[in-house]
């Protein structure tokens, strides 16, 4: 297919879809970048090798999952035009990005009941990685649940369509690559 073919807002459709995967491609770089100096810096003689990663980060993974699974709902019930089913989905996605967030600083204050910061003489580079990755983390959580709420405020105002519904699928887009970016970097820091 010739991307130079098609009315001006395939067009449009086409390069908002493309500047949203760069960016992904760009966060996932970034993400790679951090992972690999985790495993770089394991070797070094102060890495805790027997740490384990608090049951809210467990919570967490399950509550951002299960949050994916209610805007694919909400994204089928907009196709089939079900418009209050797709209201209350799109709001318990927004209550479950929420909760994630909570249920990772529930996880911050177990590592430092533990007895470790980020910073200080009571933190180490293990933990410092953690707070790091997991914070970033949230700050693209924050943007998802922006994005979100943008979606929510176009729904009640009907911008959206069972045909026409370019913002929402950014929207949700950049939601589950968040929820799987969150799987990768859990399995990651439980495992290795």
């Amino acid at each position: 297919m010739d991307l130079t073919q098609g009315t001006l807002e395939e067009k449009h459709s086409r390069a908002k879809k493309m500047m949203l995967w760069f960016g992904i491609i760009s966060l996932v770089m970034s993400f790679a970048g951090w992972t690999s100096a985790f495993v770089v810096s394991s070797s070094r003689p102060d890495w805790l090798h027997d740490f384990q990663l608090p049951n809210a980060f467990i919570t967490s993974t399950i509550v951002i999952v299960l949050s994916s699974i209610t805007f694919i709902l909400a994204k089928r019930a907009l196709k089939k035009n079900q418009r209050q089913q797709t209201t209350v989905l799109l709001f318990v996605t927004l209550i479950l990005g929420i909760v994630f967030i909570v249920c990772q600083f529930k996880g911050f204050q177990q590592i430092i009941d533990l007895g470790y910061n980020f910073t200080g003489p009571t933190s180490n580079v293990t933990m410092s990685y953690i707070y790091l990755i997991a914070v970033v983390h949230i700050l693209h959580v924050v943007v998802g649940l922006i994005s979100l709420l943008v979606v929510i405020y176009n729904h009640f105002k009907q911008k959206y369509q069972p045909t026409k519904m370019l913002g929402f699928e950014l929207s949700a887009t950049f939601w589950h690559f968040v929820d799987l970016l969150w799987l990768y970097l859990f399995l990651f820091l439980y495992f290795v």
